[in-house]
């Protein structure tokens, strides 16, 4: 017998007597997760910046230690807050350039105006804004988080004929030396496909190429600790399931990437789940 309805009330929490700014700070100090933005864990909380005011929350990946810089806003974004979210992102950075970090504005409404100003620093800064929800359903009142603009690098998504060119060494300086070796991974087992595919190093990127033309249906982003890899495929139930058997660490699919973070111990033990990716991805890319 299915559970009786119960139809939903929504809360507007900024002007809510009892469910406030705190509450929320809390639900989401006791797991992170409910962000959506992965297995996340708490680093700080209220902590104080340098003429600043202070940060609601810092949070970190124990996978690849990127660190989350969080702002929250109770009812619709507004100027201040968007740029209260970079401030804090620019100080944290400064002070940790070792980590990757990311700003996060969570708000109960990104509005339109808004929004369009988050997506133009979005193209030079990583930066997430999610929208929240307080929903009460009987007794019960729960959060629910929609991701309304990700971190989508922008020659990422377009095609990089206009990509700022650079070289290997800005990225062993961006990264390390280590993570770009990732890439000579990835790389290798690409070649096993085509020998005459290389490296074309961009500004946000690192994409392929071959005899000059461009062929990003891998595209690689190394990172202080391990390597992001964009897949340029649909989002089907097969491919999932061949990334989930796999055990990949991953970002999930967006903006018609798969996103996993790799290390080098699962790039050499999952060459042959990423030789058929790269297969598949080189098919759609040039026969769609």
């Amino acid at each position: 017998m299915s559970e009786p309805y119960v139809k939903p009330v929504h809360l507007k929490l900024k002007t809510h007597p009892e469910y406030d700014e705190n509450w929320v700070q809390t639900r989401i100090a006791e797991d992170p997760s409910i962000l959506l933005l992965g297995d996340l864990e708490l680093r700080r909380r209220e902590k104080r910046q340098p003429r600043a005011g202070r940060l609601d929350l810092l949070l970190q990946d124990p996978s690849t230690s990127r660190l989350y810089v969080v702002e929250l806003q109770l009812g619709a974004t507004d100027a201040s807050h968007i740029i209260r979210t970079l401030e804090y992102w620019d100080i944290e950075q400064k002070r940790y350039p070792q980590y990757d970090h990311c700003a996060v504005l969570v708000a109960e409404d990104v509005t339109s105006r808004f929004l369009n100003v988050i997506s133009l620093f979005n193209s030079a800064i990583p930066i997430i804004a999610i929208q929240m929800q307080a929903i009460k359903v009987g007794n019960k009142v729960t959060l629910v988080f929609t991701k309304v603009v990700d971190e989508l690098l922008r020659d990422v998504i377009d095609d990089d004929s206009d990509a700022e060119p650079t070289d290997r060494a800005y990225w062993e300086k961006r990264a390390t030396k280590e993570t770009v070796g990732l890439v000579d991974q990835v790389l290798e087992i690409i070649r096993s496909m085509d020998e005459a595919v290389k490296p074309k190093y961009n500004k946000h990127y690192i994409g392929l190429e071959k005899d000059g033309t461009v062929q990003n249906f891998f595209r690689l982003r190394p990172q202080k600790f391990g390597l992001k890899l964009f897949i340029l495929l649909p989002q089907t139930e097969e491919v999932d399931n061949i990334v989930s058997e796999a055990g990949f660490d991953t970002d999930g699919h967006d903006g018609g990437f798969y996103r996993l973070r790799l290390t080098k111990d699962s790039i050499e033990s999952q060459s042959d789940v990423l030789a058929e990716l790269a297969k598949r991805a080189y098919s759609y890319y040039w026969e769609g």
